[in-house]
């Protein structure tokens, strides 16, 4: 008679299978990642310490890449924001990891995309003011002999900002 083995949730790969009460969490707490697991628990119908656990095991599944808040860029003097389309002359992968490092440390980019289409790179960023972006400019886009063109949309209204996107168990 085979012995009946209690599933270890902590050591289970949930892949996409998570359940209702997953993406009940997961679709909660990217609204508002600083509610308890006692408000959590009114919302999602299960006990605050299960909300807890389920919590620990999406995150150290990969489900919840970080806790973050969003930040004023008017208050905090970096009203401009931007959209850069970024060409480059070459896409050997030593070419394209070094752009990637250059924008992974500059604090000016909020987001980076490698894309396809007529660019090969998408940025968001921020800056004081016109003047701050064309240093940004100088120092990242016509001191590297690698960039192709650059094509600066400014943004006039922030209709949207966030990462919330649809969670479906």
């Amino acid at each position: 008679m085979a012995s009946h083995q209690p599933v270890n949730f902590w050591k289970y790969d949930y892949g996409s299978d998570m359940d209702r009460f997953d993406a009940l969490l997961l679709d909660a707490l990217q609204h508002e990642n600083r509610q308890t697991a006692e408000a959590l628990s009114q919302k999602v119908g299960l006990s605050p310490d299960a909300c807890r656990k389920r919590l620990n095991r999406l995150r150290a599944a990969g489900y919840i890449e970080a806790d973050v808040a969003i930040l004023s860029p008017a208050k905090l003097g970096r009203g401009l924001m931007l959209v850069v389309e970024v060409s480059l002359q070459s896409e050997r992968p030593a070419d394209l990891d070094r752009f990637k490092a250059r924008m992974l440390d500059a604090p000016e980019v909020m987001q980076c995309y490698y894309v396809t289409g007529n660019a090969d790179f998408i940025l968001i960023l921020s800056a004081r003011d016109m003047a701050d972006y064309e240093a940004f400019t100088r120092r990242h886009f016509f001191s590297e002999a690698n960039i192709a063109r650059f094509r600066t949309s400014a943004v006039m209204d922030r209709v949207k900002v966030g990462f919330v996107m649809p969670v479906e168990a």
